[in-house]
């Protein structure tokens, strides 16, 4: 498998480093536009727990290395603007912040997640531009391709609407990273892996792709749902088989971001074991190597 960290130091020749970073945007799905009150997953940080509040760029960035302990005149860096929907807002605002963000000497990679529904031709023509300067990347929140599963979680847009988002992303010239999330509520392992197929199917394919396992945090819907109605939730090593099988299924040119998360510790009710990063990723590779 092509892991991102293996890719950045063919290009890079380094390490680079995430600093997860806050544009101040919302999201369509929270605010009352949909009308849905978000993603039942998501936590009251818009799963972005690791970024500081809103401020200028330049202080956001001294505190993410500050986090990282990294000195302030460390360079290879990515910025990544992670929390709630990074392309919700006015076009020009956001291109003076990515523009600030990505002409500075150490940053190397701009990194955006966004929803599908949140990229307008404007939007996508910006990201465009700023590509021209530096590496723009786009994660698109898809999670699953069951319009149930959808639904239940209060996804709010359907298939198409990331389908056509992801095909206008590529055409713009733009890496797009898809993020999956294993272990949905009402899902069998069979409905996982399907979701896989078809995000492999894609032509041309996605440039990379995030597995992560469900966690049920503190002040979400489904942790209400949760605690109510109990629903099973994948033990460590079924997530790890599965992983493995979806790694053997997806393009070779699709790079692997991230296979395990990071959840916040205050905040996890259920599974524990993703707390053990390290673990889990090993149990994966147990998996993996055998094959």
């Amino acid at each position: 498998m092509r892991t991102l960290s293996d890719v950045l130091k063919q290009q890079y020749g380094r390490k680079l480093r995430k600093l997860a970073l806050s544009s101040g945007c919302t999201c369509p799905n929270r605010d009352g536009l949909k009308g849905t009150g978000g993603c039942t997953f998501c936590s009251l940080g818009g799963s972005g727990e690791f970024a500081s509040p809103f401020a200028p760029v330049d202080l956001q960035i001294r505190q993410a290395k500050q986090l990282l302990k990294e000195p302030e005149d460390a360079d290879g860096f990515i910025a990544y603007f992670q929390s709630f929907t990074n392309t919700y807002g006015d076009p020009a605002r956001l291109y003076e912040l990515f523009r600030e963000t990505i002409l500075r000497p150490d940053i190397e990679i701009l990194s955006i997640a966004t929803r599908p529904d949140c990229l307008s031709d404007e939007m996508i023509g910006m990201l465009k531009t700023l590509n021209e300067i530096k590496p723009v990347w786009v994660e698109l929140g898809l999670q699953t391709i069951h319009e149930a599963t959808a639904q239940r979680i209060r996804r709010a847009y359907p298939l198409p609407v990331f389908t056509d988002a992801f095909h206008r992303l590529k055409k713009a010239g733009i890496e797009v990273i898809v993020h999956m999330i294993f272990s949905l509520p009402g899902e069998s392992e069979e409905d996982m892996l399907e979701s896989i197929r078809w995000l492999s199917g894609l032509e041309p394919p996605a440039d990379g792709i995030k597995i992560t396992m469900l966690q049920i945090l503190k002040g979400t819907e489904m942790a209400e749902e949760y605690l109510e109605h109990p629903f099973p939730l994948l033990s460590m090593d079924d997530y790890a088989r599965l992983v493995a099988d979806s790694i053997r299924i997806l393009p070779e040119a699709t790079v692997i971001h991230r296979i395990t998360g990071d959840p916040p510790r205050s905040l996890l009710i259920a599974p524990e074991w993703t707390l053990h990063k390290k673990k889990t990723r090993n149990t994966i590779m147990r998996y993996l190597n055998p094959r």
